[in-house]
């Protein structure tokens, strides 16, 4: 074995993933929400199976990368700047409750991103395979949830019609329908199936349950999505459980205890630096320190499955499914973050809202159809001529998807914020940047050919695992409370600034009428 080839080291490995998921963060904070949460979680997956030493994961680097986004991605369906301004409200109780809050965010943010990292390291070909014809229904029922059936709604009943506590409870009962019928049209239900029937319907028990039938609220008026993230995260355990993918519960588990203790704990930091009186951006300090505590939890949760998950050794998925997942990753998520960039163009005048009698969008709308020819037709042609430039083993492809996805998502960045540059910028583009070209460096100098098989050991995994998670509940729960006492010894009484003033119980509660919208 060269020194090439020799697995990364455990430094290596979880600085590659944390400042991997802390690029994709800070990108993140530019774009917003579910989509640009997609991106940190395909960085860290791919960061992961680069330097994990494992030629079977860097087969499945696509599939990781997919599922890594998607896992990542539900999390940026909930409220959290509300919670934030508790913990800057000078208030006692508030903050304490601020940080407490924000530890169940990050929880159900990092929970559902370790699950779908973890899924794919544990996944057999056929459940891997068949979650991609459900997976495909519900996308497309999203998508005329956007375009019909969202629009008819208001049009019938009103603008407020689909207000239910500002949640996505149209698409989790859209997820479930999309389901159905496929079922019923292929009449069955493979795993692929059941597995998004738990998630969607735990999100409705979630849902339901905490907010609707208990009452509780966490950021009234603001949406209550976090309880439906509750239910669809114990869905995704309770599937891991009754399918005999134990790990991927546990993988779970430790990635949202630490992911959650590192969100609230980015918190109290951004609170503890401000102090220094500099003027920047601190904002993105704030998301691009989370995101590296969260790549941090993803790297400790997978660090020990890169050592001792059983060999993949059957066949791989079929083609299509690959050339389904790199277009996923590559076209997909990179143009439902950049198309936001047109409006931002067009708003300081960088770029006229029309073009040759078109809308700009559309122009790069086609932009991007050119780029998906020139992507997915030599994909799909490899099977009947080979592609020189992927004759790289499969851990070389794993660095080249890796690089590509990263530097389009860094210039694209870039094209977003160019137009109305500031110094204050410096601390998001310019440390992303530089942050970037570090990722490329460990990349390259990582694994790069074939290693022998990891060392099994189930129950030494178990047992590891399980006392990984106890610590990290110990952790989380006293680490809640020196976020607190590191606040309150700082500002005691004093509103902290640098947010609105937001106080969560008393008489100068800043809460108004329930179903205002978020």
């Amino acid at each position: 074995m060269t020194d090439a080839d020799k697995p990364s080291s455990g430094l290596v490995f979880f600085l590659l993933t944390g400042l991997s998921l802390s690029v994709g963060w800070g990108i993140r904070g530019n774009f917003g929400h579910e989509y640009g949460a997609m991106i940190a979680g395909a960085l860290a997956a791919m960061a992961v199976v680069a330097l994990s030493g494992r030629e079977d994961w860097a087969r499945r680097s696509a599939y990781f990368a997919m599922f890594g986004a998607l896992g990542w991605s539900f999390g940026g369906s909930q409220s959290y700047m509300q919670v934030i301004a508790y913990t800057h409200s000078g208030h006692s109780p508030s903050v304490l409750y601020g940080f407490a809050c924000l530890f169940v965010i990050g929880f159900l943010w990092a929970a559902p991103g370790g699950a779908g990292t973890a899924f794919v390291a544990y996944a057999d070909r056929q459940r891997l395979t068949e979650i991609f014809a459900p997976m495909t229904a519900v996308f497309a029922a999203w998508w005329l949830q956007g375009v019909l059936i969202a629009p008819a709604i208001i049009a019938l009943f009103g603008p407020k019609s689909l207000n239910w506590y500002d949640t996505d409870w149209l698409a989790a009962g859209l997820a479930i329908v999309a389901v159905a019928i496929l079922a019923k049209v292929r009449h069955r239900l493979d795993s692929g199936s059941i597995l998004i029937l738990h998630m969607a319907i735990g999100w409705w028990a979630g849902f339901l349950i905490l907010v609707n039938i208990l009452g509780l609220r966490m950021t009234p008026p603001r949406g209550d999505n976090w309880s439906g993230c509750v239910g669809l995260t114990m869905g995704l355990i309770v599937y891991f459980l009754r399918n005999g993918l134990a790990p991927v519960a546990r993988a779970t588990i430790v990635t949202g205890m630490l992911g959650g203790t590192g969100f609230a704990a980015a918190s109290m930091l951004k609170l503890v630096e401000v102090t220094s009186g500099l003027t920047t951006n601190w904002h993105s300090v704030l998301e691009q320190t989370t995101g590296l505590f969260n790549g941090l939890a993803l790297a400790v949760a997978m660090w020990t499955p890169s050592r001792t998950a059983p060999k993949i050794d059957d066949d791989p998925p079929p083609r299509w499914t690959e050339v389904y997942a790199v277009g996923f990753v590559l076209l997909g998520i990179t143009y439902l973050n950049l198309i936001k960039n047109v409006a931002d163009w067009i708003r300081v005048k960088a770029m006229p809202a029309t073009m040759v009698g078109l809308p700009s969008w559309i122009w790069f709308v086609a932009a991007y159809v050119a780029l998906a020819a020139a992507l997915l037709v030599p994909l799909l042609a490899k099977k009947s001529r080979p592609l020189a430039v992927l004759s790289i083993n499969p851990m070389g492809r794993c660095q080249l998807l890796f690089l590509v996805f990263l530097w389009w998502m860094v210039v694209g960045n870039f094209e977003r914020a160019v137009v109305g540059f500031t110094a204050e910028r410096l601390v998001t583009e310019w440390v992303i940047l530089v942050n970037a070209a570090i990722c490329t460096i460990l990349i390259l100098l990582g694994p790069g050919g074939s290693l022998p098989g990891p060392s099994t050991d189930p129950g030494g995994e178990r047992k590891q695992s399980l006392r990984l998670i106890a610590l990290c509940a110990v952790a989380a729960i006293l680490m809640v409370f020196v976020d607190w006492g590191v606040v309150r010894m700082i500002y005691g009484d004093k509103f902290a600034g640098h947010a609105s003033k937001h106080i969560r119980f008393g008489p100068d509660a800043t809460i108004a009428k329930p179903d205002s919208p978020r």
